[in-house]
Order: C-alpha cells, then sequence, then structure tokens
C-alpha cells in the first residue's frame, strides 16, 4: 500500500498546484473557470521548452509563463473590462485546449529529454526518507512533489498569517471597504489572478514533463476541472487542498492498482470515479454552513470604484 499512496501522491500534484492557484485567485473575488486552459498552455509551452533546450529550469519557467499569460487575458477582461467571470473562464479554457492542440501538433509523440527526465527523478531526502512507511510515501519523490509541500506551507502562511495575505482576503470579503482603506485593489486583483495562473501552468507541466513524458492530446484530461471543484472541497484552505488533491489522485490510479492485484473491474467505472466524487463534493459543500467554509463574499462580483 505504501507504493500506492506515494503514486497517489504524484497523480495528485498536478490537482494540487491547480488549486492553490484557484484558491489564490478567488481569494481576490475573482472565480476563474479557465484553469484547464492554463494547464493545457502551460503543459504545453513547458514540453516544448523542455525538448527545445533540455533545461528543466527553462521548461518551468515556460510553463509560468504561458499560465499567466493565460491569467492576464482574463485579468484585463475581468478586472479591467468588467466581463462576466464565468464567460470569460469558459472562453479561456477553450483557447487554452485549442492553443495546446494547435502547438502540439509538431511534437505529437515526442519524448521529454533525459536531461529533464534525470531532474525530475525521484530523489530520496536523507534521513526522513528512512522513516518506516512515511518516509517511502511523502520522502521519496521528486523535486516537483517537494514544491508542492512548500507551496502548501508558503501560501497557507502569506493567507493567514502576512499583511498582503490580510489585505488579499479583505479585497475578496469587501472589495469597497479595502479600497476605501486604501489597499490598491486593482493590483492586488491582478498580482494574485497571474500567480494563480502561474501555478495552474506548473500543475500542466508537471503532466507533460513527469506524469506523461510524452505529448499527447488531451494530457489534462479534466483535471482543471476537478480543481475548481477541489477549492469547494477545501474550503478555500491550503492544507486540506493537498488532501484532497492525494485523493483524487488515489481515485485516478485506482483502476490500474486493482487491475495489477487481477480484480476484474472496468476501467471506465474507475475513470468515472473522480467525476461522480466531484459532483457528490459540490453536492456536500453546499450543507457547509461555517463561516470558515464559506466563499468570499465578493466571489464573482465585478467591482465598479463609482458605486462605492
Amino acid at each position: 500500500m505504501t507504493g500506492f499512496f506515494a503514486a497517489a501522491i504524484i497523480a495528485g500534484t498536478p490537482l494540487l498546484f491547480a488549486t492553490i492557484g484557484e484558491i489564490i485567485t478567488q481569494k481576490s473575488g475573482h472565480i476563474n473557470l479557465g484553469v484547464e486552459g492554463m494547464m493545457y498552455m502551460g503543459a504545453i509551452v513547458g514540453f516544448i521548452v523542455g525538448l527545445n533546450t533540455q533545461n528543466p529550469i527553462l521548461a518551468l519557467l515556460g510553463a509560468i509563463v504561458a499560465g499567466a499569460t493565460g491569467a492576464l487575458l482574463y485579468a484585463f477582461l475581468t478586472v479591467t473590462l468588467r466581463v462576466n467571470q464565468n464567460v470569460c473562464g469558459l472562453t479561456l479554457t477553450i483557447f487554452g485546449t485549442g492553443f495546446a492542440s494547435f502547438l502540439g501538433q509538431g511534437v505529437m509523440g515526442a519524448i521529454v529529454p533525459t536531461a529533464v527526465k534525470n531532474f525530475f527523478a525521484a530523489k530520496p531526502i536523507p534521513v526522513l526518507s528512512s522513516i518506516p512507511y512515511i518516509g517511502e510515501i511523502f520522502f521519496t519523490q521528486d523535486v516537483f512533489v517537494y514544491l508542492g509541500y512548500i507551496l502548501v506551507i508558503a501560501t497557507t502562511f502569506y493567507l493567514f498569517f502576512t499583511k498582503p495575505g490580510l489585505n488579499l482576503r479583505a479585497v475578496g470579503e469587501n472589495t469597497a471597504a479595502a479600497d476605501a482603506s486604501g489597499i490598491n485593489v486593482t493590483g492586488y486583483k491582478y498580482f494574485h489572478i497571474l500567480l494563480g495562473g502561474a501555478l495552474c501552468g506548473l500543475g500542466g507541466a508537471y503532466m507533460s514533463l513527469v506524469t506523461v513524458p510524452v505529448w499527447q492530446e488531451h494530457i489534462i484530461a479534466g483535471r482543471g476541472w476537478i480543481a475548481v471543484a477541489l477549492v469547494i472541497f477545501a474550503s478555500w484552505n491550503p492544507i486540506k487542498a493537498m488532501l484532497g488533491g492525494f485523493l483524487f489522485g488515489g481515485l485516478s490510479i485506482l483502476g490500474f492498482r486493482l487491475q495489477s492485484m487481477g480484480i476484474p473491474v472496468s476501467q471506465y467505472l474507475i475513470d468515472m470515479l473522480p467525476y461522480a466524487t466531484t459532483i457528490i463534493i459540490v453536492i456536500i459543500s453546499t450543507r457547509k454552513n461555517k463561516k470558515e467554509d464559506m466563499p468570499p463574499a465578493n466571489l464573482g462580483i465585478p467591482y465598479f470604484r463609482e458605486e462605492r
């Protein structure tokens, strides 16, 4: 079972990056349904950069820029032009998917270079990896997974224990009051929407560079939508997002594990589990009554300073 749990963490890492990115975006008062599109953009750009440069750092930077660029388009339309956020997010998903399909035609079936593979190979952490069970599951992973651990801790600290994090939450909860108190609302929205997009791009790059190191169409396969649902499941809390990401990662590989054990089960049924669980989570989320489990009060509401 330790091998299964370790594999679940690998499968859940792309979801973790995308979910944290969307949490940061929604904390600014914007709901970006373009997570899937930004993951595709990060996946294809990161893959192409890694393929041509054989440099893993440049590949990650390419994915970050691609995801942030998609988020910039969304931010300009929803923050500056005040376009409907749901429509804009759906459009970004369509754009990102088409963008990846267009660029991916030239690299279909290409394999990630050995130098990039080696960089993302599993690297046990001394001492910690020797802890029975826990060490094998959590500390015998690749550098991307370890970056995910750091991301969860850093995001939690930033949101709940720093002044900029407090300002961000104020922008999402009561934009007019935050503006009246002197907070640069537009600046906070732009920065955190772009940061969220960059993290979504990294989540996509993990899929194309590590999880499936061969470019193929539909590589993201709906994980962006699952990440949006995980934000609700996690109650906008990064630590819960990590648990949810690893849970869904386990569900996504459950079919292969059962088949390897000789248990006859339909792969189509197993593939349906993450999405069925997503629906259940959304239904359960409607029963939440605690304030800390609720979304930002101004989520999805365009801000008109003149109406303050």
